[in-house]
């Protein structure tokens, strides 16, 4: 009986094989450019390729195929609104492959300046169930929290004070208006802003939701930390 199962089971892998080789699972997958310093999108599989366009950080892409040349893995893929071609499977990011949380969150915490929290953001939205998220928060908001710090003296040294004054509008619109935050309002990053001492803050969203949907995290008991030292500098007056 035996022998009669292994012959069953191999005249159906047989048959398998004859139908062509396995499609490759990530084949028919959506994935986002993350490594913006391996994201070459060439004509052929190869480093040596002609280079197309080098794709940006959050660009969305499909992929339709997978080989392998210069001794690196190459996913040939469409990439709306109308370009085509190959990239380097390493600089992409999704869900359709193990581990890709813990790279990513690897490669978020190796980066630096805006280019981290832009990271970070994707990060959130890749996988928001992963257990490097407790960590990530924290560290979004201690890096927004110093952005912030950075932003404050910027305006207060750019922001004319002549104008400010002889305009009927209210101080803290000007500097709620201030061209500084645009990029950050793009990835939904929110400041606010303590007109007595003239300090934009972080509001605190990622600290808020490590302490209502990660309570028992250690990350969790440092954020509500963070959130009792915000309410304390958006109270505080100018000395």
């Amino acid at each position: 009986m035996v022998c009669v199962a292994i012959a069953a089971f191999v005249q159906a892998q047989v048959k398998r094989t004859a139908k062509g080789p396995i499609k490759p699972r990530e084949i028919g997958s959506t994935a986002v450019v993350m490594d913006e310093t391996l994201s070459v999108l060439r004509l052929r599989p190869g480093l040596f390729a002609e280079p197309v366009q080098r794709m940006r950080r959050g660009r969305v892409i499909r992929i339709l195929g997978v080989t392998e040349s210069d001794g690196v893995k190459f996913y040939k893929v469409s990439a709306p609104p109308s370009a085509a071609g190959w990239v380097q499977a390493d600089s992409v990011f999704g869900k359709f492959r193990e581990g890709d949380d813990a790279r990513l969150a690897t490669l978020v915490r190796s980066m630096s300046g805006f280019d981290q929290i832009e990271a970070a953001v994707e990060f959130f939205t890749l996988y928001p169930n992963s257990q490097f998220r407790p960590p990530l928060l924290l560290l979004f908001g201690d890096l927004l929290e110093e952005a912030a710090a950075k932003l404050s003296k910027d305006a207060n040294s750019r922001l004319d004070r002549r104008e400010m004054a002889a305009s009927a509008a209210p101080l803290h619109s000007y500097y709620l208006n201030y061209v500084g935050l645009d990029r950050y309002r793009k990835l939904g990053v929110i400041f606010v802003f303590n007109p007595s001492t003239r300090q934009y803050h972080y509001e605190g969203s990622s600290w808020a939701e490590l302490t209502k949907k990660f309570p028992t995290t250690n990350e969790s008991a440092e954020a509500r930390k963070r959130l009792d030292s915000l309410k304390a500098k958006m109270t505080k007056t100018a000395n």
